[in-house]
């Protein structure tokens, strides 16, 4: 049973959305052509904007919305990763060349990481035989910018601040993958995050900058065997791995936490894709809780993508043929009861009934009672688990 995801989307398939929610990004086919679309989501109905090319774009391009509403896409070409900035200009597409990644090393991978807070910076990971690097590709002064090179081969990307500072990486060295942070302010200094075993693989998925939540996957539980878990980013609580996460024969991933409860991390909402043999759904869990709802997914869910509202309402993007830009709304309770649902846009298909039957009944039992109130976070550096657990970022 697969357990864990990296949370991010197929640019053919999903869509990527800023840090606050307001614009998305995708490509979208349209016969036969991939071309980028940007989705406006902060007004009172979602509506696309297309931004094709002169020619159409391969299914490898990736997009990504940036806070003023432009979209930054990368394309491969003659051994380069080309960056642009587009926008539109009436009916046509605007675009500003932003420079190139040359990857000299065969077998180099370069992406682009998960929107940045703020919206004003994009960065992008080359993953190489020995050691990968972290570029800034957008908002420099000059172009793309090196910014870390870090030995091991690096995946995943998550953002612990509001800042756009500290970035962390899941490093393989040595046969084991560990979370480390990467200080972008201090030349890319490096710092262990994780380290549940000397010898699991430890990773962090999701982070939730308000209230320090942690979504983690390790196999330290049961070794070959990765396990969703949370922690609290400072507190001195060690990693739970409730049983409820555990849905057998499907993939569980969190793509989203609900924020804004600072210093509550055990009430933050925590959206989950669920892939299994009867297709995709919506998990919905909170650390307090001992069971997942499990909702059914909106036609067309752009699968993966999705955001929480600090009311508590879970936003999932569609695109359906009759509705080309939907956003199904749930409204989930914050203890317990029923999640009602509704879409927002034409045509949505929110239905406010509940999913697939729950595989174990009531979900499952967490491992340990829900902890209490974590303490007032300290300033500390991030160190491994096995000295103090979930140590704080560094915020000076």
């Amino acid at each position: 049973m697969a357990e864990r995801g990296t949370g991010r989307a197929s640019p053919r398939t999903g869509c990527v959305i800023t840090a606050d929610g307001s614009y998305a990004a995708r490509l979208a086919h349209v016969g036969g052509s991939w071309f980028p679309e940007r989705w406006t989501l902060d007004g009172p109905e979602p509506y696309a904007v297309p931004l094709p090319a002169h020619q159409p774009e391969e299914p490898g391009t990736e997009v990504q919305p940036m806070g003023d509403g432009r979209v930054l896409i990368r394309r491969f070409a003659d051994g380069r990763h080309n960056f642009s900035l587009l926008y539109p200009t009436g009916p046509q597409t605007g675009e500003l060349p932003l420079g190139a990644v040359e990857c000299p090393d065969q077998g180099t991978v370069l992406r682009l990481l998960p929107p940045a807070p703020g919206g004003e910076k994009a960065y992008a990971l080359a993953v190489g035989l020995r050691s990968s690097a972290v570029w800034l590709v957008a908002g420099g002064a000059f172009g793309p910018e090196h910014l870390a090179e870090l030995p091991g081969r690096c995946s995943g990307g998550v953002w612990l601040d509001r800042a756009g500072r500290m970035l962390v990486l899941d490093r393989e060295v040595g046969g084991r993958t560990k979370a480390v942070v990467v200080d972008l302010e201090r030349g890319g200094e490096v710092s262990p995050l994780l380290q549940i075993a000397e010898d699991s693989d430890d990773r962090l998925l999701l982070a939730d900058p308000d209230s320090g939540l942690l979504l983690i996957s390790s196999d330290a539980p049961s070794p070959g065997r990765e396990r969703l878990g949370w922690g609290v980013l400072g507190s001195t609580l060690p990693v739970r791995f409730p049983e409820c996460l555990r849905v057998p024969d499907c993939a569980v991933t969190p793509f989203a936490i609900q924020p804004g409860h600072v210093l509550m991390p055990e009430s933050c909402g925590v959206a989950l894709r669920i892939d299994g043999p009867m297709g995709s759904w919506v998990g919905v869990w909170r650390p307090a809780a001992r069971q997942v709802e499990h909702l059914p997914a909106p036609e067309g869910w752009l699968a993966g993508a999705g955001l929480w509202t600090e009311d508590g309402e879970l936003l999932l993007p569609y695109a359906t043929a009759d509705t080309p830009c939907g956003v199904a709304r749930w409204a989930v309770p914050s203890r317990g009861g029923a999640p009602t649902g509704e879409a927002g846009g034409p045509g949505g298909t929110g239905a406010g009934e509940t999913g697939p039957e729950d595989p174990e009944g009531a979900g499952g039992t967490a491992a340990q009672a829900p902890p209490p109130d974590p303490p007032e976070p300290v300033v500390a550096r991030p160190v491994p688990l096995q000295q103090a657990p979930l140590g704080n970022l560094v915020t000076n």
